[in-house]
């Protein structure tokens, strides 16, 4: 059973980073892409950033400059500079393979003076 859990979410200052980290088990096949979803609260899930496996990747406008995606054949990381109030949210893991998409449990990050 293919499982994404996600690490490093927390509590930060605005203008504090943080690195996020998404580890995927269960399968001997590395994701074709991966990436980051938010959700703050009341508002949808949206995208924050994705890697392909040849490492194109993509960002949020609200992110890019900012944040970096990075991938190793099963880890994702999500670095996170600069981190703004807006920027609260549970950040979601997500994994595409064959066609089907798989996300992690999530991880909470604050950003909060």
């Amino acid at each position: 059973q293919v499982q994404l859990v996600e690490s490093g979410g927390g509590l930060v200052q605005p203008g504090e980073s943080l690195r996020l980290s998404c580890k995927v088990s269960g399968t001997a096949f590395p994701m074709d892409a991966m990436g980051w979803y938010r959700q703050a609260p009341g508002k949808q899930r949206e995208l924050v950033a994705t890697i392909t496996g040849d490492s194109t990747r993509n960002y949020a406008d609200s992110v890019r400059g900012l944040f970096t995606v990075s991938r190793a054949q099963f880890t994702v990381y999500l670095q996170m500079n600069s981190l703004k109030p807006e920027d609260t949210a549970v950040y979601y893991c997500n994994g595409e393979y064959a066609r089907q998409n798989y996300w992690g449990q999530g991880t909470q990050v604050t950003v909060s003076s």
